[in-house]
C-alpha cells in the first residue's frame, strides 16, 4: 500500500491511499490524483505501484517535477519522508510498500499471473467441436434445402432436437466439470445462436463484450475488465457467429471487406474485424444495449449528475438549446443523449440520425434514420452527411444525430443555424474546448473552403451548450462540465462554465470522492428568459457543493 498527502499552497491536505497499479496525476478529468494548480499539467505524472516498491514518473511535463531541489530527470524510487513538488502543491510521502531487491527496469514479471476465471478443460472443449461437427452434418442430410427458409426459432429447434439424439446415441461419456443440459446449450448456441456470446449477453451486469480470437472473451462489469469464461471452439465457429450477425443487415465481412459495424436486434452495437487485420483471429467488440430504459433518476443512482443540472439540462431542452455531448469512448454519450431526447415535447417532429441505431425515444413523432456502407460492388453508401442534408427536407422540429464523426458536422451546424434549435449530438473529445477543436477540423472534412474564422463563427452562433462526460479512473461515468458557448471574440470561441465535477481524492475502496457545484455563472438564455417575465429559478446557479441527493419521482 502506497500512502501519501497533497499539500496545497494554502494548507489544505488530500491523502491517498493506493493498492497496486498505475495511477496518473494531472489535472485532466482523466487521472486520478488531481493537481489543482495553475503549473501543472494535464497529465503531469505517473505512480506505478508494485508489491514490493512504488516509482513517480514525469511524463513530460511543462514545468516538470521536483525533488531536493532539482528538476526530476528520470523516475523516483519513492521512500517514505519524501517530499516532491509540482507547482506550488507538495507530495509527501507517509508509507511505501516494503522493497526487496527487484530489478528496477524489469520491474514485476507478469507472465505467470493466472486468471481466477477457471476455463474449460480441453476435454470439454474437443467434445464440443465434435458434437458441433456433427450437428451441421446432420441439419444438413436431414434439411438440406429447407435449412435457409428456416426462421431463427425454427432453426434452433432443430437444432436442439438434433443436438438430444446425438448426445444420447454417440456421446458414452460427459466429462467433469459441465452437465448434459449445458453441453447442449452451448453446443446449439454455437452452431445456430451467438454461442459463447449469449451467456453475456444474458447477463445484466455486463456492459461490454470484447472477443479477441476464439480463445479470449473479456467483459466489462461495473467499470472493471475481468476475462469471461466463456470461449468458442473453433475459430470457423467465430466467424460463423460474426456471419450471423452482420448477414441480417445486409452487410459483409470476408478478406476484400475485413471490417464491419452492425448491431444486435435488441439495438446493441458491434463491431468485427477479421484476420489479415485482426492478428489474434477474429476479434468482435459489443456495446450491450441496455434492455431497461433509462431516466434521469438513474443518473442520480449512478452518482453521474446532480438535480440542479439535470433541472438545468431540461430547461436548455425544453427552450430549445442546440446542445453537443462530448466524451471519451465508453463514457456515456448516448445514454445521456438519449435522457435527454426524452424532454423533447411529444408534439414534435423528431428525426434521428445514427450509424447504428441505438436511441429510444418515448415520444409518438420520431423518424429514425441509419447509415448504410457499400454493397460488395463498392455501391450503395449512404453516409451520415447525407441522411443529415436528407432530413432538413422532412419538416423536423428537433433533430439528433448520434454522433458527428466527420463532414456531418457542417450540415449540423448549418441546420442548427437555420432554424432547427434545439438539435442535440454527441462527439468524442476530452474536454469542452478540445471538442470545440475537433468539430472545426470536422467541418474541414465536408470539403467546404472555409476559413478558419468562419467555421468558428458558425461553431460559436450555432452550439449553445456543451456537456462533457467522462468515463473516470474508478469505472463510473460522470458529467463533469456543462459550459455555455457565449460567444466569439476574433480569434475564438469564449465558453463560461456552468457547472463542474470536483475531484476530492481516492476512498479505500478505489472509489474516485468529488462533488458537484455550480460556478455561480447564470447562462445568457436563462438570464433574457427571466427578464422577459418567465418564472426560472435560479437558484440552481448559487455557488455550493452540491453532493448528490436522493432519487425524485419528478424525473421518470
Amino acid at each position: 500500500m502506497l500512502d501519501f498527502e497533497i499539500e496545497d499552497s494554502s494548507g489544505n491536505i488530500v491523502s491517498y491511499q493506493f493498492d497496486t497499479g498505475v495511477y496518473l496525476l494531472g489535472k485532466g478529468d482523466q487521472c486520478d490524483v488531481l493537481l489543482n494548480d495553475g503549473h501543472t499539467s494535464r497529465v503531469h505524472a505517473e505512480l506505478f505501484v508494485k508489491k514490493n516498491s512504488a516509482q513517480l514518473t514525469d511524463k513530460g511535463s511543462t514545468n516538470g517535477t521536483w525533488f531536493e531541489g532539482a528538476r526530476l530527470e528520470s523516475s523516483l524510487m519513492l521512500q517514505a519522508g519524501q517530499e516532491i513538488s509540482f507547482g506550488d502543491l507538495r507530495l509527501k510521502i507517509k508509507e511505501v510498500p516494503k522493497s526487496e531487491d527487484l530489478d528496477f527496469f524489469g520491474g514485476e514479471d507478469r507472465t505467470n499471473i493466472k486468471s481466477t476465471v477457471i476455463q474449460q478443460s480441453e476435454e470439454i472443449i474437443n467434445l464440443k467441436r465434435r458434437v458441433h461437427s456433427m450437428i451441421l452434418e446432420y441439419l444438413d442430410l436431414r434439411k438440406r434445402g429447407n435449412l435457409q427458409e428456416m426462421s431463427a426459432h425454427d432453426l434452433r429447434v432443430e437444432a436442439v432436437k438434433a443436438t438430444q439424439d446425438i448426445i444420447r446415441e454417440r456421446v458414452d461419456k460427459i466429462p467433469e466439470g459441465i452437465t448434459k443440459e449445458e453441453l447442449q446449450r452451448q453446443v446449439v448456441a454455437e452452431a445456430v445462436g451467438l454461442g459463447a456470446l449469449e451467456p453475456l449477453l444474458d447477463d445484466e451486469d455486463v456492459t461490454e463484450v470484447m472477443v479477441n480470437g476464439p480463445d479470449q472473451i473479456y467483459v466489462e462489469k461495473k467499470g472493471r475488465i475481468e476475462l469471461a469464461e466463456s470461449r468458442f471452439t473453433s475459430v470457423h465457429s467465430l466467424l460463423a457467429v460474426i456471419d450471423r450477425i452482420v448477414s441480417p443487415l445486409g452487410r459483409r465481412i470476408d478478406e476484400s471487406s475485413p471490417m464491419v459495424d452492425a448491431r444486435l436486434q435488441d439495438g446493441s452495437r458491434v463491431n468485427a474485424i477479421i484476420p489479415p487485420l485482426a492478428l489474434n483471429g477474429p476479434t468482435i467488440t459489443i456495446r450491450k444495449f441496455s434492455k431497461k430504459k433509462l431516466y434521469m433518476n438513474d443518473l442520480f443512482k449512478y452518482e453521474s449528475i446532480n438535480k440542479d443540472m439535470a433541472i438545468f439540462l431540461r430547461s436548455c431542452v425544453n427552450n430549445y438549446q442546440n446542445i453537443m455531448i462530448s466524451g471519451g469512448t465508453g463514457s456515456g454519450k448516448t445514454t445521456l443523449l438519449n435522457i435527454l431526447s426524452n424532454f423533447i415535447g411529444s408534439t414534435e417532429r423528431i428525426v434521428t440520425i445514427e450509424d447504428a441505431a441505438e436511441l429510444q425515444l418515448n415520444q409518438p413523432h420520431v423518424v429514425s434514420l441509419e447509415s448504410r456502407p457499400s454493397n460488395a460492388e463498392g455501391k450503395g453508401k449512404v453516409s451520415i452527411r447525407d441522411l443529415v442534408t436528407n432530413s432538413l427536407r422532412m419538416r423536423p422540429d428537433r433533430i439528433v444525430v448520434g454522433e458527428c464523426r466527420g463532414g456531418e458536422a457542417l450540415d449540423m451546424l448549418q441546420a442548427m443555424n437555420t432554424g432547427h434549435d434545439g438539435s442535440l449530438s454527441t462527439g468524442h473529445a476530452n474536454s469542452p474546448a478540445d471538442f470545440l477543436a475537433r468539430l472545426e477540423v470536422m467541418v474541414m472534412m465536408a470539403g467546404v473552403d472555409l476559413p478558419s474564422r468562419a467555421i468558428r463563427e458558425q461553431i460559436s452562433s450555432a452550439v449553445d451548450i456543451l456537456v462533457q462526460q467522462n468515463r473516470m479512473a474508478d469505472g463510473t461515468r460522470k458529467v463533469t462540465s456543462i459550459m455555455e458557448v457565449v460567444g466569439f471574440d476574433g480569434e475564438n470561441i469564449l465558453l463560461k462554465s456552468i457547472y463542474e465535477f470536483n475531484k476530492k481524492g481516492i476512498d479505500s475502496n478505489g472509489k474516485i470522492m468529488g462533488y458537484f457545484s455550480a460556478t455561480g455563472y447564470v447562462p445568457n438564455f436563462y438570464r433574457e428568459l427571466s427578464s422577459q417575465g418567465q418564472e426560472m429559478d435560479l437558484s440552481i446557479f448559487e455557488d455550493a457543493e452540491v453532493d448528490i441527493d436522493g432519487l425524485d419521482q419528478a424525473w421518470s
